[in-house]
């Protein structure tokens, strides 16, 4: 059969483009994670009564997460039910479906409340869908003279195959919160720290799970004092400003202008994706934690939600930011703020009832074909 030219032309634009489609499929993006803060799992516990009490009011309601028991009394409080097995296997499927590829567990330690979902998550026969890694704060990482028996479990749980790794197989490890304050009352100062650092790379090689990646990270006006620490690249739990206000493309610019600060350092940098900033439930009901806290004092300082294309900008940017540094400056993931940081506006969980808005704003950045639904938010 003879072709046209314009046929003929047409057949090499179409070949051509799909092997376009083929190279951009195969180019490699850096992981993409979202932390998680579990302080929903166990009832009557400090920590989880804290956040039924700055989420029970009505107009805070909507931000629960999907497993929460809100009674139809808008007088009467909220519950959270006790974490279980279905249920952490329901959010390892919906943090799947979102294209996650590991959660960043804020460390607390075996035995505290805090780490419940993560003993739910290890236990998992579908753990192997989202790995895992730790954020863990600086103030539970010991001092000069006490050694964080925190950093040991968190080697021996490198071991496990879920454990996420990056740049020829190295454990990532996100070390975070820390200010000049604890350098100085944990640490004598910085080279304390450098040397617990050394110990930690020095331990977990011996223990045979590699040189971990460290991420250190601290407040965005002291990036001076812990970019020289010695990490492998630095980060941030969270890169909103907690006296700005706006819509949502006000906080991700805001955050964006950060990335370009932040990368600045001669470091490899980790953006942080921001899924929203709004404290006001903890402004209004201060939890035990934030002492410095006083009921109402800061309800001015919020920003709105994203709508459908925003969040999905934000995390398409953070991985062409990424792209565009220098090779030897690329970071190897990127970090969403937040999986489950409800009461303080970020969150990609299910809300009640079964709103999965955010779930799908990130799917769309991360697995945008083929389209399929969310999963559903019944425990079987």
């Amino acid at each position: 059969m003879q072709l046209s030219r314009r046929s003929f032309l047409a057949s090499i634009a179409s070949i051509a483009l799909i092997g376009t489609r083929r190279a951009g499929a195969n180019e490699r993006r850096p992981l993409v994670g979202a932390i998680r803060w579990d302080a929903w799992y166990s009832p009557g516990t400090t920590a989880t009564s804290a956040v039924e009490r700055t989420l029970s009011p009505l107009q805070y309601r909507w931000r629960l997460p999907f497993f929460a028991k809100a009674p139809r009394d808008p007088t009467a409080s909220i519950t959270l039910p006790p974490a279980s097995q279905q249920l952490i296997d329901l959010e390892i499927e919906q943090a799947s479906y979102a294209g996650l590829d590991y959660w960043a567990f804020v460390a607390y330690g075996n035995g505290n409340p805090m780490s419940t979902a993560l003993h739910y998550y290890l236990s998992s026969k579908k753990s192997h869908l989202v790995k895992f890694c730790f954020f863990t704060e600086l103030a539970r990482w010991g001092s000069t003279h006490e050694p964080p028996t925190l950093a040991r479990e968190h080697i021996e749980l490198m071991k496990r195959p879920e454990y996420v790794r990056v740049n020829d197989g190295r454990p990532l490890y996100f070390l975070g919160f820390i200010d000049k304050r604890l350098l100085t009352q944990r640490w004598g100062g910085p080279h304390g720290l450098i040397e617990r650092l050394d110990q930690f790379r020095s331990e977990a090689v011996k223990a045979g799970v590699g040189n971990p990646y460290i991420v250190l990270a601290g407040p965005f006006d002291q990036a001076n004092s812990w970019t020289s620490l010695g990490g492998d690249a630095i980060g941030a739990y969270s890169l909103g400003d907690a006296r700005g206000s706006g819509d949502y493309s006000s906080l991700r610019r805001s955050v964006e202008e950060r990335w370009r600060t932040l990368s600045r350092n001669n470091l490899a940098f980790i953006p942080t994706v921001m899924a929203g900033l709004d404290r006001r439930p903890r402004v209004e009901h201060p939890v035990p934690w934030e002492p410095s806290q006083k009921p109402n004092a800061g309800m001015d300082y919020y920003y709105g939600q994203p709508n459908s294309l925003e969040l999905s900008d934000h995390i398409k940017h953070a991985i062409e930011f990424v792209a565009s540094q220098p090779p030897h400056l690329r970071a190897p993931a990127i970090l969403i703020y937040a999986w489950n940081e409800n009461d303080e506006g970020g969150w990609l969980i299910p809300t009640l009832p079964c709103n999965t808005k955010h779930l799908e704003d990130a799917r769309r950045a991360l697995k945008p074909a083929p389209e399929s639904p969310p999963p559903s938010c019944s425990l079987r």
